[in-house]
């Protein structure tokens, strides 16, 4: 298998993402990164329920740094785009960016770190995860 070297989510702006100006309130942006994160998992074959259930884990942001470039706006087609910077033993970065037309909005450093579900201690990536995050 050949390596994902990014991951691309479509996203539309609706009307409850703005605000009185039609542009994309600050917040929802972590909702848009979100999702691309979510979608990148499940493309990868790792629903949350799943990671839950057979491996007793989740993923859970542990910092994240923003770049506000430019305002999306009501109605904006987006393209959500996720690539892991770095793997560590129970935790991974992404790099996170949000274009219109090639022209980027957004750009977000996320670090996610691996937590057992019932004590949201650190735990390590199981291997089966880690290869297919490495390797799709």
């Amino acid at each position: 298998m050949a390596a994902v070297s990014h991951f691309d989510w479509p996203v539309r702006v609706y009307y409850e993402d703005t605000d009185a100006g039609g542009v994309v309130y600050h917040s929802q942006y972590l909702n848009f990164f979100e999702r691309a994160r979510t979608e990148w998992l499940r493309h990868l074959g790792f629903e949350h329920n799943y990671l839950r259930e057979e491996f007793k884990l989740i993923f859970v942001v542990h910092s994240m740094q923003i770049a506000f470039k430019k305002p999306a706006k009501l109605n904006d087609l987006l393209t959500i785009t996720s690539e892991i910077a770095k793997m560590g033993r129970g935790s991974f970065e992404f790099f996170q960016k949000i274009t219109i037309n090639q022209q980027t909005l957004i750009e977000a450093q996320v670090k996610l770190a691996c937590v057992d579900t019932l004590t949201f201690k650190p735990i390590s990536i199981p291997e089966q995860i880690r290869l297919k995050m490495e390797h799709t």
